[in-house]
């Protein structure tokens, strides 16, 4: 039975084991004899472990009644239907790695960066950008666009684009240096200037990991940029 249906005897005896497979009396050689019911049931349990139900849950379905047991097929089904979107997305982003081309950025995100040299920032900024960039958009391309519209924004605004200035200026400080407790007052300012005292935009729902994985990446390049991170986030109360 087990090789008519395409699982090894050791996955038969499991089954068994689990309760999810009624074993079947022996006969007078000792011989487990199975009938075409069985047969169906391990199709149905085989199935169900394939699509990763887990095998406590199959046990659970397969006291189910029908309608109960169409419901729970319906959802494993979703999940599914997720799962394959997923795979498919994880191997689109294969495929531009084995074609160098991992996260191509957006036109106008290219054009800001070259902007930002003429802005005055250092190189070393933009390559910093460019690489945050490239990890926002190869990770979450739909919602890296609006935090960078975002951005774009306000580094168009002369007195917000300072506050960057400031900030790229800031790297190399010693972390304790008052420059540091100055700059973290102007941008909580400007801050609630900007958004107000609700909820900031990279709290939204959906978007809150690209936020932390730049700043992540950014606090790790500079203590000074690590310990003025910590006195924003203490006086904005996150």
């Amino acid at each position: 039975m087990a090789r008519s249906v395409g699982v090894s005897v050791k996955t038969v005896r499991v089954y068994h084991d689990k309760g999810l497979l009624p074993e079947p009396e022996r006969d007078a050689s000792g011989y487990r004899r199975y009938g075409a019911e069985d047969a169906i049931d391990l199709i149905k349990i085989r199935t169900l472990a394939e699509a990763g139900v887990p095998l406590a849950r199959i046990r659970d379905l397969r006291s189910a009644d029908d309608a109960s047991f169409q419901q729970a097929v319906g959802q494993i089904d979703d999940e599914l239907t997720d799962r394959i979107r997923d795979l498919r997305a994880t191997q689109d982003r294969l495929r531009r790695l084995a074609d160098g081309r991992l996260a191509p950025l957006p036109e106008d995100v290219g054009s800001h960066l070259e902007q930002l040299a003429h802005w005055g920032f250092t190189q070393a900024w933009v390559d910093l950008q460019r690489d945050l960039w490239i990890l926002a958009f190869a990770t979450h391309p739909d919602h890296a666009i609006t935090l960078f519209r975002d951005q774009a924004e306000m580094l168009a605004t002369p007195t917000l684009r300072q506050l960057f200035l400031a900030y790229d200026q800031a790297r190399d400080l010693d972390a304790d240096n008052s420059r540091v407790d100055a700059l973290a007052d102007r941008i909580v300012e400007a801050t609630l200037e900007r958004y107000g005292h609700g909820r900031m935009p990279e709290l939204d729902d959906g978007i809150s990991e690209i936020p932390a994985l730049i700043q992540g990446t950014v606090n790790a390049s500079s203590p000074a940029w690590r310990r003025l991170d910590s006195l924003i986030r203490a006086r904005l109360g996150r």
